[in-house]
């Protein structure tokens, strides 16, 4: 069975910020290489980290929201963990996501 995830992964891209799209064109399609489904990509643009906790102060930060296997979630950390373009990562399960016909009936069950 497929779970809902969502990864955030911090990119380092110091002194290549043109190049933001397609490295994260290029880690979509890891993703789906991989057999995720993804369902979702945001771009939050370059933030500044509050602390500095390596030799980066800063890093595009971006957010995909996909279903796999919950084996896949190791198999991307560990593929991920190699990537010089990859500053950072962390992977979070998802509640499977609710369409809104299933809410309001399940509204109106409850209501009765």
């Amino acid at each position: 069975m497929k779970n809902r995830y969502e990864a955030l992964l911090v990119l380092n891209t110091q002194g290549k910020d043109d190049t933001v799209k397609d490295v994260v064109d290029r880690l979509e399609s890891e993703f789906q290489k991989e057999g995720a489904e993804i369902e979702q990509v945001q771009k939050m643009d370059k933030r500044q980290f509050s602390y500095v906790a390596g030799e980066l102060d800063a890093g595009h930060y971006v957010n995909f929201i996909f279903h796999a296997d919950s084996q896949l979630i190791t198999k991307l950390r560990a593929k991920f963990k190699l990537d010089p373009e990859v500053y950072r990562q962390h992977y979070q399960k998802l509640r499977p996501k609710v369409e809104k016909k299933e809410r309001s009936a399940k509204k109106l069950a409850e209501a009765s």
